[in-house]
């Protein structure tokens, strides 16, 4: 389906992504931290920003998502805010600020409505956090499901390999897509699963699916922006299309600018006042 519709435009919502679900109009997605890139991103058309606490890696250097604060999220989601006029920014509530106590669940996400103007959050888990997604949905705060490899989860996996492989695990994930849509959630992510078992749930569920490592038949896809783009060259799963590598492009240009420095030719008389 062409992206050039009449409402290209037109500024995207949780109503909008349930109606594009209906006319079987795919979901795109990506990561964004910062205003520059948000505006970048926004521009091109993406439907969904999400202020992923994959900013704990891609960001701040760390090895898993679990070291981002709640305030590091919000600055990111302040910036990405500014930047976006047309997507549906949805922001990460991190590791530690909803699980086990939902009264903390919704003082963080209340706390990431407020100060960053975000529009939804998104939350890893199923029926283990189902009171911290209902007290935020109660509040009036649109929410997201994540489902499958929930990266917050490493330490208890032990690793990043596919998950619901086996069938007691897959018929938990099913449960858990069903208990997320009948609590209210407009949406749920689906990483890393085998794409049988994604297509499975996103033909039950009549709220949109997004897939990240989930095959083709989700409702919609979404990727880390720096590992599409090609910055960060150490992630390569399987699942991810690389579509510049700017890695590359930039480092050629910080190295032509280094040497026209050190030659001398930069700046030019051209160049100055």
């Amino acid at each position: 389906m062409s992206t050039n519709t009449t409402d290209s435009r037109r500024k995207v919502t949780t109503r909008r992504l349930s109606e594009m679900k209906q006319r079987g109009e795919k979901i795109s997605m990506l990561t964004a931290y910062d205003y520059s890139s948000a505006r970048i991103l926004d521009g091109a058309g993406i439907d969904v920003l999400l202020v992923g606490d994959s900013a704990s890696n891609v960001m701040a250097g760390n090895v898993t998502t679990l070291p981002i604060t709640l305030d590091q999220m919000i600055y990111h989601a302040k910036s990405v805010m500014k930047g976006a006029e047309r997507a549906l920014v949805v922001v990460d509530l991190p590791f530690g600020t909803y699980q086990g106590n939902s009264k903390e669940a919704l003082a963080s996400a209340i706390r990431i409505m407020k100060e960053s103007h975000a529009e939804a959050v998104k939350l890893e888990g199923g029926a283990e956090i189902r009171e911290s997604i209902q007290r935020i949905l109660c509040a009036g705060i649109p929410v997201i499901g994540h489902l499958g490899l929930t990266p917050q989860s490493i330490n208890k996996f032990g690793t990043y390999n596919v998950r619901a492989r086996e069938k007691e695990e897959a018929e938990k994930l099913m449960a858990d897509a069903r208990l997320l849509e009948e609590i209210g959630c407009f949406a749920v992510v689906l990483e890393k699963v085998p794409a049988e078992l994604a297509a499975r749930v996103a033909a039950e569920l009549s709220i949109p699916v997004i897939g990240i490592g989930a095959g083709g038949g989700c409702d919609g896809q979404v990727l880390v922006m720096h590992d599409m783009l090609g910055i960060n060259r150490e992630f390569s799963p399987r699942f991810l299309r690389r579509y510049a590598n700017l890695d590359e492009v930039m480092t050629e240009a910080v190295k032509h600018y280094i040497a026209d420095v050190k030659s001398g030719d930069f700046p030019n008389e051209s160049e100055q006042y």
